[in-house]
C-alpha cells in the first residue's frame, strides 16, 4: 500500500466476555494477508497518557471516580490518541485497528453510568473534529454467556468496568445494539455467543466484503 492511499479506520467493540482480544488478532492477520499495513491500538491507551489513564479507569477501585470525571478522562486519553497515534498513522495509508473507541463511550458511560447521550456527542464533536471508524464489528454476547466466560475474574482481578453489577452490563449491551441499528452501515453485528470458528467466520466475512468495497 502506497503513503498516497487513503487509510482505514476499524475498531472491534463488545462487552465483557465478547472474545475482542482473540478476534483482534483474527481481523489483524486478515488484514495482513490482504497485504494491509495494520497499526494495532486501543482504547483507553494507545500513548503514555492514554495507559496512565487506563491504568486509573480500570483500576482504580478506591478513587471513587465520578461518573463525569470518569468521562472527560476517556476524551482525554481519546484526544492524545488521535493526535500522537491514529491520525498520523492514517494520514501515512496505513489502517488503523483498534480495540474500541467512541462507540464504548455511549455504552458505558451513558448507557452503563447514565449520563446524558449528548454529553458524550458533544466531546465526540469536540475531540474527533468529524474523525469516525469506517467499520465497526461489534461482538455481541448474551449476559449468560459473557459472565460464564469471564467467570474466573475474582474481585481482586476484574476492573472496575468488569465488577459492575448485571444491569449495568444489560444497559451496556442494549446501548451496543441501539448503536448498530442507528449506524447499519458501519457497524455490523457478530454474534459471539456461538463458538470461535463461527465468530471468525463472520469476521472474514465483514472483512472480505469491505476490502472489496474500498479497494
Amino acid at each position: 500500500m502506497s503513503s498516497a492511499e487513503k487509510g482505514r479506520f476499524i475498531t472491534i467493540e463488545g462487552q465483557d466476555g465478547a472474545g475482542k482480544t482473540s478476534n483482534l488478532a483474527f481481523a489483524r492477520a486478515l488484514l495482513e494477508e490482504a497485504n494491509v499495513n495494520v497499526v494495532v491500538t486501543r482504547e483507553p491507551g494507545g500513548t503514555r497518557l492514554g495507559e496512565a489513564l487506563r491504568e486509573l479507569l480500570l483500576n482504580g477501585h478506591d478513587l471513587q471516580i465520578d461518573p463525569m470525571a470518569e468521562l472527560l478522562m476517556i476524551f482525554a486519553a481519546r484526544a492524545q490518541h488521535l493526535r500522537q497515534q491514529i491520525i498520523p498513522a492514517l494520514e501515512a495509508g496505513n489502517w488503523v485497528l483498534c480495540d474500541r473507541f467512541t462507540d464504548a463511550t455511549f455504552a458505558y458511560q451513558s448507557g452503563g453510568r447514565g449520563l446524558p447521550w449528548d454529553h458524550v456527542q458533544r466531546l465526540e464533536t469536540m475531540v474527533q473534529r468529524g474523525l469516525r471508524p469506517d467499520l465497526t464489528l461489534l461482538l455481541d454476547v448474551d449476559l449468560e454467556t459473557g459472565l460464564a466466560r469471564s467467570g474466573s475474574r475474582d474481585a481482586k482481578t476484574s476492573d472496575r468496568f468488569e465488577s459492575e453489577h448485571d444491569a449495568f452490563k444489560l444497559r451496556v449491551r442494549g446501548t451496543y445494539k441501539n448503536l448498530a441499528r442507528m449506524h447499519p452501515q458501519r457497524i455490523k453485528i457478530i454474534d459471539a455467543s456461538s463458538g470461535l470458528d463461527t465468530v471468525q467466520r463472520q469476521i472474514h466475512e465483514v472483512l472480505t466484503l469491505f476490502l472489496e468495497q474500498v479497494r
